[in-house]
């Protein structure tokens, strides 16, 4: 499952090609105000995985995304903004779910894109960071679910085909398939700090197939 800041190159053209949402402030729209606001998120990365929330500030953003400050203020309002609009971008990506015939084998690939991101230092530091914001600011948290719950709703497909072939019930929530799926993993990710592999990825996978099949999801 993508992840935030999960963009590539190509993504980040195609999101310049949108209208960013309306906030006080707002400049000039077209690709100057997409691209301010990328170079913006990128800062807001780096500062989130160099210094963490705690030391995150408007004027690191600035001085590392070349906008002043003072439009920083004006149109973020300031770090906390800085934050959610990271999330929003992220969020503007073109990411699907696994298609792959079955059920069981969706549910696995979409372990495997858990373990293939956190697994990796230099791919998991930007999620963690924000993870680890959310526990200190709520505007972050808020960000994160609707980063999350928006990445759980794109999962509704994987489950509808699943249904039309009789492998779950109808009624069956995605959503709370995809948060079986993932919550194993996360838990010794961020609470116990264990590693995690594609064994326990294929086993988290099974274990929220099995209960979707009991009904446990409807």
């Amino acid at each position: 499952m993508a992840h935030p800041a999960d963009l590539t190159q190509q993504e980040l053209q195609l999101s310049e090609q949108k209208t960013p949402p309306a906030t006080p402030g707002t400049v000039r729209p077209g690709g100057r105000t997409a691209r301010t606001r990328a170079a913006v998120r990128d800062a807001v990365l780096t500062g989130l995985v160099e210094h963490g929330y705690p030391g995150l500030t408007v004027e690191y953003v600035a001085e590392h995304s070349g906008v002043h400050k003072t439009t920083l203020y004006r149109r973020w309002g300031g770090v906390e903004g800085l934050l959610a609009d990271a999330l929003d971008l992220a969020g503007e990506d073109t990411w699907t779910p696994p298609d792959t015939g079955s059920l069981r084998n969706d549910l696995r690939a979409l372990a495997h894109e858990i373990v293939d991101n956190f697994g990796d230092a230099a791919k998991a530091a930007v999620p963690t960071a924000f993870i680890a914001a959310a526990f200190q600011s709520e505007r972050a948290a808020e960000g994160l679910r609707g980063f999350y719950g928006e990445r759980f709703a794109r999962c509704a497909p994987l489950v509808a085909r699943a249904v039309e072939r009789g492998e779950v019930p109808e009624g069956t929530d995605a959503g709370e398939v995809a948060r079986a799926v993932s919550a194993p993993l996360f838990f010794r990710l961020f609470v116990t700090r264990e590693p995690i592999d594609g064994t326990l990825a294929d086993r988290a996978a099974d274990a929220a197939l099995a209960a979707a099949r009991a009904g446990v999801y409807t």
